[in-house]
């Protein structure tokens, strides 16, 4: 799988272009979990009154998103959006660089904040195929990114008894895509290999401040 890219936080909301302040990663495997978090109380003496015990449970609208990668990192062309090491406007060049920059680019991102936006990776990007559109209409396929949104417009479609939503389901290949950070991400660096084994966990979350 190769539509899945990492969003640096200087990729630009206006940005049309997924080559920019991007890491496009080779995905074999994609794993989708999403567990949900409800308080659940036996209710005392149920199954003495009824004969059957019951378990009341309050739905708070908690629940975990993960997304579990896997796959090898090659060498790359990148363009980066970045101040020159000698100072200067913002730029941005494409450099083609090893599996191991690449892997050590990413654990640098792993391994910084949100303050650093040339380093932070806040957006994952999978691609995947599409033929109905957010207002339900039949399309011809096309590649847009996975998201937990429903379609339609808060409080119609699949959205009935949504007053806001957070986000909606894309059309188009450059829309907003999962963010959140990566929870976890480990690479394996093996004798005479030119690309390079790896895993990540990204979390779905709102990242503050």
């Amino acid at each position: 799988m190769t539509y899945v890219y990492l969003k640096t936080g200087s990729f630009s909301d206006e940005s049309t272009d997924l080559t920019v302040d991007t890491i496009p990663l080779n995905v074999t495997s994609v794993g989708v979990s999403v567990s949900k978090t409800i308080p659940a109380f036996p209710i005392p003496f149920s199954g003495i009154v009824t004969g059957e015990s019951v378990t009341a449970a309050l739905d708070l609208g908690m629940a975990t998103k993960n997304i579990d990668l896997s796959g090898f990192i090659s060498e790359t062309t990148v363009r980066k959006t970045r101040t020159p090491v000698s100072g200067g406007a913002e730029v941005n060049t494409a450099l083609t660089y090893t599996a191991h920059e690449i892997a050590q680019m990413i654990a640098s991102g792993v391994d910084s904040t949100g303050l650093q936006d040339n380093q932070s990776m806040n957006e994952l990007v999978i691609l995947m195929p599409s033929k109905v559109s957010n207002n339900y209409g039949q399309v011809t396929e096309r590649l847009v990114p996975f998201n937990f949104a429903s379609r339609g417009a808060a409080g119609f479609g699949d959205n009935i008894g949504v007053s806001y939503k957070g986000s909606s389901f894309p059309d188009n290949a450059t829309d907003t895509g999962l963010t959140g950070f990566i929870r976890s991400f480990s690479f394996n660096m093996e004798a005479e290999a030119i690309d390079l084994s790896f895993s990540m966990q990204f979390e779905v979350a709102i990242i503050g401040p």
